[in-house]
């Protein structure tokens, strides 16, 4: 209910916004709200040439067999330059660029480059999923942890399959690796949907996943370094503890937040040891990679994930031939069963594509409208008011665009860093703002809409109030290494 009416409300509040600058001036033309695509200058005016100061009219005058002139004046290397194209009798006046596409290539984009991607990945993790289905190797893992996810989810029977997914999940959260932990997680509220007793509202250990999944506790930032090091930054991964802290304390908040609401006992033994051992365990890590030198560093963090998600493929197969017999049993086989999961993954993928449409539509008509832009230069102002520093409030877009757009946020990060420079304070807190949050819309779309409930109860203000968090811890903690 939360997330229709914001979604209602970004859709109605943009569309006002647009009409109030088409009466006033404000835009000249609405197609590039349908068609433009982001970065593309945004056309403001069209004038006769002679409507034009003379200093202009000279400037864009044809000589022999020219049909077009293109003049450019207000050279700034912080801002768009405006553009003059004199074509047809007319001259026509570009200034800005879009912010995003527009609603019709943001349709086809969804598709090409972000759905079919998506049911990939779904299809072949989906496979390796249901390998450790089909061979036991989920219901030992879920043996083995249900000890400590029965206090964490008290609604999840013991030794139940979600266990093993949600496992998975925040472990290929943990080493960045996006493209497994989508589909674990999607795996992971379809199980838990099978619990829930109310098909169309959230059940409450789904939405304890969802805002933990959100926390996005990550130990290697592998696409934040790899940025920093395409901006020639002195030590990309510098900024990896400090998204570690930021994420670690964003996933504590999501913890106590919902654990309060659905009165987990905090003081449990099991849970407490189990969260001693994670912070063990990344303390001990931290360790080791602090001891590397710059080369190490680089060469640690880049191959980890990698050989991580290899390893778990590598396992998944053994174990399966080893475990043959089971499938036998099944009436199946290995390659039968990975087969069968892959065609689950790409009935979930159609399945979740309306709701990511939906919202990616929205979230471009929002930007597109120039209302995203308004508040955020309203946000920056009154902490600049409060005394907050420049390299702060230049850092703001990209903490406030990161729960609409991934991609939104990453340009802004790039530019931040291109702007300020790598190893400026803005440039590196604009890494760990990108690190230390999630997509919530769009998590909230694909997770939700996979398993088709329309009440998403208190997820929404839980996930942003995380957010905020998370982005507060940010600016503090890059104060203090920084």
């Amino acid at each position: 209910m939360v997330l229709s009416r914001f979604w209602l409300g970004i859709f109605i509040s943009s569309i006002v916004f647009i009409f109030i600058s088409l009466f006033t001036g404000g835009n000249y033309t609405l197609d590039f709200l349908l068609n433009g695509k982001k970065d593309d200058p945004i056309l403001i005016a069209e004038h006769y040439r002679n409507d034009l100061p003379k200093p202009l009219r000279d400037s864009l005058v044809l000589s022999g067999k020219e049909k077009e002139k293109t003049y450019v004046v207000n050279r700034d290397t912080l801002n768009a330059d405006t553009t003059y194209v004199y074509k047809n009798k007319t001259v026509k006046v570009y200034s800005g660029v879009q912010k995003s596409d527009g609603l019709l290539p943001t349709c086809k984009n969804t598709v090409l480059d972000l759905i079919i991607p998506l049911v990939a990945y779904l299809a072949f993790f989906c496979g390796l999923m249901q390998l450790l289905i089909d061979s036991g190797a989920s219901e030992k893992l879920a043996r083995k942890l249900s000890p400590v996810f029965v206090k964490v989810f008290p609604s999840v029977p013991k030794n139940h399959e979600s266990i093993s997914y949600m496992t998975l999940n925040f472990a290929a959260n943990f080493l960045g690796l996006d493209s497994a932990a989508t589909p674990f997680g999607l795996k992971a509220m379809q199980s838990l949907q099978e619990l829930n007793p109310d098909k169309d509202r959230a059940s409450d250990a789904q939405i304890m996943f969802m805002c933990l999944h959100a926390a996005g506790l990550t130990l290697i930032p592998t696409s934040i370094i790899g940025y920093r090091a395409a901006e020639n930054a002195a030590n990309p991964a510098d900024v990896m503890l400090p998204c570690i802290i930021t994420s670690f304390v964003g996933t504590i908040a999501a913890f106590l937040i919902v654990g309060i609401r659905q009165r987990v006992n905090f003081f449990n033994g099991v849970l407490l040891s189990a969260l001693m051992g994670v912070i063990g365990a990344i303390v001990g890590l931290l360790y080791y990679i602090n001891g590397l030198d710059l080369i190490g560093k680089n060469e640690f963090t880049s191959n980890l994930s990698a050989l991580l998600l290899i390893g778990i493929i590598v396992f998944t197969l053994l174990f399966a031939w080893r475990h043959e017999k089971k499938f036998t049993a099944l009436d199946t086989t290995v390659f039968d069963s990975f087969v069968s999961g892959a065609q689950n993954g790409l009935k979930t993928g159609m399945t979740i594509f309306p709701y990511v449409l939906g919202m990616l539509v929205a979230i471009s008509l929002f930007r597109n409208s120039g209302l995203f832009e308004i508040i955020s230069d309203w946000i920056s102002f009154a902490f600049a008011s409060m005394g907050v520093s420049r390299e702060v409030t230049d850092s703001l877009p990209v903490a406030m665009l990161r729960p609409f757009s991934s991609g939104g946020s990453r340009g802004f990060m790039i530019d931040a860093m291109r702007q300020a420079g790598p190893d400026s304070f803005t440039g590196r807190l604009v890494c760990i703002f990108q690190c230390s949050a999630e997509t919530t819309f769009y998590v909230i779309a694909v997770y939700f809409g996979s398993v088709k409930i329309k009440d998403t109860r208190y997820t929404l203000p839980t996930m942003l109030l995380v957010d905020l968090i998370c982005v507060v811890a940010a600016i503090f903690v890059a104060g203090w290494f920084f």
